[in-house]
């Protein structure tokens, strides 16, 4: 596939079928994500992949209870791009651990701050990672979105995955093969939000 190609149509996908996902496209997402930049080439993401069906369960169990505490608090909106959203991240929530490949994107826990210097968070170093995993899912005809929303039981989730204090959750990306069609997403004009030179 066209590497625009794929950045154009890939897009959030919450549903999927139960078709199982192949270890060779798998690992072919992952090595993507690798090839991603760090800054200082420090490659600070770690990934844990979840296929365990008991495993997966639990996990969903966390992010359902994650995501209904979420809603409980975010601002409702009544739009109709916002409804189809809202309909769309439900039902993830709901049938997350039917999808068949769960993926943690995992970073350190490191200061921002060097010697009272800004460096950036390390949050920078991770997510090119996730949008290559994302983007080499869509090159296979597979369907990927980043979450956050787990992190309201991030603590949970580690210990359930047995991960190192040290570390947590960047990302977590659920990968399976869409129950729907891939198309470009609507966006704001980016014209309208370009500036050159000076800000505008």
């Amino acid at each position: 596939m066209d590497a625009l190609e794929a950045i154009m149509t890939t897009r959030a996908i919450r549903r999927f079928t139960d078709e199982p996902v192949a270890d060779e496209d798998l690992w072919t997402c992952l090595r993507a994500a690798q090839q991603a930049p760090s800054g200082g080439n420090v490659q600070p993401t770690r990934y844990l992949v979840v296929t365990d069906p008991d495993l997966r369960a639990e996990v969903g169990k966390l992010y359902r209870s994650a995501f209904t505490r979420y809603t409980e608090v975010a601002p409702e909106r009544t739009d109709a791009a916002g409804v189809r959203i809202e309909r769309s991240a439900n039902h993830l929530a709901e049938h997350l651990a039917t999808v068949p490949v769960i993926v943690f994107f995992l970073m350190p826990r490191l200061p921002s701050l060097v010697q009272g210097i800004d460096i950036g968070p390390v949050h920078a170093s991770v997510y090119p990672a996730v949008q290559n995993f994302c983007l080499a899912a869509r090159a296979l005809g597979l369907g990927t979105t980043l979450t956050t929303v787990i992190r309201v039981h991030q603590a949970e989730t580690l210990d359930l995955l047995g991960v190192p204090d040290r570390w947590e959750i960047a990302a977590l990306v659920p990968l399976g093969h869409p129950a729907g069609k891939f198309s470009v997403a609507a966006r704001r004009d980016v014209a309208e939000l370009t500036s050159f030179n000076r800000w505008s």
